[in-house]
């Protein structure tokens, strides 16, 4: 169940005291906890235009967010109210209901200018809401649009002349937007001929020809609305109720509103529910409840530190924090993992071998599951290094606990033959040759105790080097035997202990083998997983630029029909350099991708050689 449901009310996300932008912990702690994507809807208007009304509508809900029956504004800052997506399953939609612009107690236009870029900046559909008709007076009343370019940045630096073909690039990541009329009295009628909602928008927001200063700010606001935004729709709501019954809307039952304001209230909720996108950011990754808490934190950091916000810098403070945790969260995964196996130790290569292939999968997953924007593979390695660090340190336990539980057992299987040892049983006529039969019946039991790990040979080459002088002692003390069968049993013990020399070593190569091949095999289960995510992210970034390219080519298609030769063809350089991005977004599979092939010779000498060290650590001891 998602942790949205909990919201049973509205709560501040940025507070607005005195001009001052805050973000409230409260909020960004409560999105922390929604790891599932979400589709964030911002209202913005002037003060009294009635916005909280319709969110509480989306929300559902009679009440919620503050309605106001005064001329003083009520909403400050922004609020937030989140809830299951009603048509999106593991989706959580997220409402801002914005203060009023233009709020004459405020006084100060530079802050309603950051509330309208913090709405387009945060939501994946923008509404507007305004009353009567939408006029000149109505667009110059939204000049926060024509000011976007100055509020907001694409990239961190850009030249001069860059900056035109940046703001252009606009629609590719803002949201949609829509213009709602409240209390519309007019007729849907453009001479003489019935029209849309959709209709009316674009002919308000026709231009006009010609180059004056008044017909350039005639034109400003319109222009910027047609090529910010990808999408334009509108909504005309007759008023919901008598003047009088106004003051009480938020007490009022249903069938006390206007049936046409209840129409149109279900069409545009209809609209927001299946038309309104998921949130993504610049790439097209799709922001969750927790990305969007550091997305505001982000945003108001940079406009409280005199900066203009920018939405490359976001997205890579943004992959910071994600890559960051996802990482940690992965390695979490590995070692979780891995945890069973080491309570089982010793165990064999294979044993060990097959666990880190399926946990390091695992945790692969994990992290491709969370990251994005990790083209350096700066995150990856580092996960990969931190998976590969543990793994070495856990070779090295199993093969020091391998190492001293085949010791004990052979301390334990000779710990009768000690005894005779000790009792002189050996040292006597014919007591080699009961010495080597005793001896080669503990080495065959040893050999055929099961999970001694993957030291047995070593131990047991080592133990029988150790014991080499003993046997030696015996074999000359033995009276029974020739000074030429003395000879060749002692050829025989050096041919023997060279076997077992030969055994540890085939030993070591089978196991060099196995380690060798399960790491090819990981490697190729995390490049396909990187192709995966590489094909994932290209996607994304295909979609958000066809969505550019389409509205781009309706745009062109409408300025030629209006004789707009000009901007037509200006549109058309545009398109050009949209569909140019997207022929080249794929240009860095190579180096986002193939790399990671050379990974196997960076980690094999790690793995294979970690018997080093552990000599080493034999020499301190």
């Amino acid at each position: 169940m998602s942790k949205a449901r909990l919201m049973s009310s509205p709560i501040c996300l940025v507070e607005n005291v005195n001009g001052s932008l805050n973000v409230c912990k409260d909020a960004t702690e409560f999105l922390s906890r929604i790891d599932e994507p979400v589709v964030v809807v911002s209202v913005v208007g002037l003060y009294r235009t009635g916005k909280s009304y319709l969110m509480n509508r989306l929300a559902g809900q009679q009440s919620g967010f503050a309605l106001g029956n005064t001329i003083e504004s009520k909403t400050k800052g922004i609020w937030m109210w989140c809830v299951p997506h009603p048509n999106k399953e593991g989706h959580t939609l997220v409402l801002l209901d914005t203060e009023g612009l233009g709020d004459v107690d405020k006084g100060d236009s530079k802050n309603d200018s950051w509330i309208f870029c913090l709405a387009v900046l945060l939501s994946s559909a923008l509404v507007y809401n305004s009353r009567g008709t939408i006029d000149n007076n109505a667009l110059e009343n939204l000049h926060y649009v024509a000011e976007i370019a100055d509020n907001i940045k694409i990239r961190s630096t850009e030249a001069a002349d860059e900056e035109e073909e940046e703001n252009s690039k606009f629609v590719q990541f803002f949201p949609s937007f829509i213009w709602v009329v409240r209390d519309f009295t007019l007729e849907l009628e453009i001479e003489g001929k019935k029209v849309t909602e959709d209709n009316y928008l674009e002919f308000a927001l026709q231009l006009k020809k010609g180059v004056s200063a008044k017909i350039s700010k005639y034109n400003l606001p319109r222009q910027c609305i047609r090529s910010y935004f990808p999408s334009r729709n509108c909504f005309v709501f007759p008023s919901p109720a008598s003047p009088e019954n106004m003051k009480r809307l938020e007490s009022m039952q249903e069938r006390d509103l206007v049936p046409d304001f209840l129409e149109t209230t279900r069409r545009f909720c209809d609209h927001i529910f299946y038309k309104s996108l998921v949130k993504t950011v610049k790439g097209g990754h799709r922001v969750t409840g927790k990305l969007l808490g550091h997305l505001v934190q982000i945003y108001v950091d940079t406009i409280n530190s005199g900066n203009v916000p920018c939405l490359d810098n976001a997205v890579i403070a943004l992959a910071n924090q994600e890559n960051q945790t996802a990482v940690q969260e992965a390695r979490t995964v590995y070692q979780s993992g891995m945890e069973e196996v080491k309570n089982k130790f010793p165990v064999g290569v294979d044993d060990i071998s097959s666990e880190h292939q399926k946990f390091s999968s695992l945790a692969t997953r994990q992290f491709m599951k969370r990251s994005f924007k990790d083209e350096k593979r700066e995150y990856l390695n580092k996960l990969t290094e931190d998976i590969n660090t543990y793994y070495t340190c856990l070779l090295q336990e199993n093969e020091m606990a391998s190492e001293r539980k085949c010791r004990d057992l052979l301390k334990d299987l000779f710990s009768d033959m000690n005894k005779r040892l000790q009792e002189g049983k050996y040292s006597q006529s014919g007591g080699y040759e009961l010495y080597c039969k005793d001896r080669n019946a503990i080495v065959e039991k040893y050999r055929g105790e099961p999970n001694k790990g993957v030291s047995a040979e070593a131990v047991l080459n080592e133990f029988l080097n150790e014991r080499g002088p003993e046997a030696n002692s015996i074999l000359y003390a033995d009276t029974k035997i020739t000074e030429n069968d003395r000879k060749i049993q002692e050829q025989e013990e050096k041919n023997a202990l060279l076997q077992q020399n030969l055994k540890e070593e085939e030993e070591k190569r089978i196991e060099t083998e196995r380690l060798t091949k399960a790491e090819m095999e990981r490697q190729k289960d995390q490049i396909r997983q990187m192709e995966e995510k590489f094909n994932k992210e290209l996607e994304q970034q295909q979609q958000e630029m066809d969505r550019a390219i389409e509205c781009k080519l309706k745009e062109q298609e409408e300025m030629l029909k209006k004789g707009f030769n000009e901007k037509a063809e200006l549109l058309n350089e545009e398109i050009t350099s949209l569909k140019k991005d997207k022929e080249s977004s794929g240009g860095f599979m190579k180096e986002y991708v193939m790399p990671i092939v050379g990974a196997v010779t960076e980690i094999l000498p790690t793995l294979l050689n970690y018997r080093v060290l552990m000599k080493g650590l034999k020499k301190v001891k």
